[in-house]
């Protein structure tokens, strides 16, 4: 009875051990001199390179994780296998929370890419044949945004008000019956020989080999509101190590890298 009765406290204070373990780990504080980041491949990662230059000379060494795809920067970090990313606007941002429940937030602004529409076969918007197949990104807030540049390039009318959260079913004119034609962003560049005509993001048409302010036939104006943006977990936002990274972002040094090597195509936004 005795042995029973000690194996079950040992059980038990094992369970302890290791309830308490995890609820340090899930509130823990992130490294005061190293930094896990993600970042999609392409116009994100080579800023991100040149923020980690500038970062170490004031004691804070950053490791990259790059992606390809939207979905898995945000899941990582919430799963705590990222510190930090670096890839996306609010509005995706803020509709990826919503639709997974995700504890996130912005601490700083970054960059922004203004959205292109791309061609093999025309050079200008004016070009569009009636029934022409047009391609979009098919997550609803580059979706939108892929509307909205339509409209900017008056191809189609949206209904008022449907702004940020704008479907192809909110396409109220279409005069030349074009057939949206929705894909997954990453996938764009790659089959824009089948279509008339596309809107890529501009760190997909890049890593395409895409010059966006030269192989574009429409583009966003400079100072469109998709404004990129550092995430964390909320429990972080207000941790000492963040300074560090946005003081090494907003550097001068990386404002100059940034309109030297992507000359108009990518803009910083501080």
């Amino acid at each position: 009875m005795k042995k029973f009765a000690v194996l079950c406290m040992s059980i038990l204070l094992l369970l302890v051990v290791t309830a308490c373990g995890g609820e340090q780990g899930e509130g823990q504080a992130l490294s005061e001199d190293r930094l896990k980041i993600g970042v999609t491949a392409g116009p994100h990662e080579q800023v991100l390179e040149k923020v980690k230059e500038v970062a170490e000379k004031d004691g804070l060494e950053i490791d990259i994780v790059v992606f390809n795809e939207y979905v898995m920067p945000n899941v990582a970090l919430a799963e705590r296998e990222l510190d930090v990313n670096s890839f996306q606007h609010k509005p995706y941002l803020d509709q990826f929370k919503e639709d997974r429940g995700l504890d996130l937030v912005e601490i700083a602004n970054t960059v922004n890419f203004p959205m292109g529409m791309y061609s093999d076969s025309i050079t200008d918007v004016s070009e569009l044949k009636d029934g022409d197949k047009v391609g979009l990104p098919n997550d609803p807030t580059n979706g939108a945004r892929a509307l909205i540049l339509f409209e900017q390039a008056g191809l189609i009318k949206l209904k008022e008000g449907a702004g940020v959260k704008a479907t192809v079913k909110d396409v109220e004119e279409n005069e030349l019956n074009l057939e949206f034609v929705e894909l997954e962003a990453a996938q764009i560049p790659r089959q824009l020989d089948e279509l008339a005509a596309a809107a890529i993001n501009t760190n997909f048409a890049v890593e395409h080999g895409l010059v966006p302010t030269e192989d574009s036939i429409f583009m966003e104006p400079s100072d469109s509101p998709w404004v990129n943006l550092l995430a964390v977990r909320t429990e972080n936002k207000d941790d000492p190590v963040l300074d560090k990274l946005i003081k090494a972002y907003h550097s001068d040094e990386v404002k100059q890298f940034i309109e030297e090597t992507f000359e108009g195509s990518v803009v910083a936004s501080w």
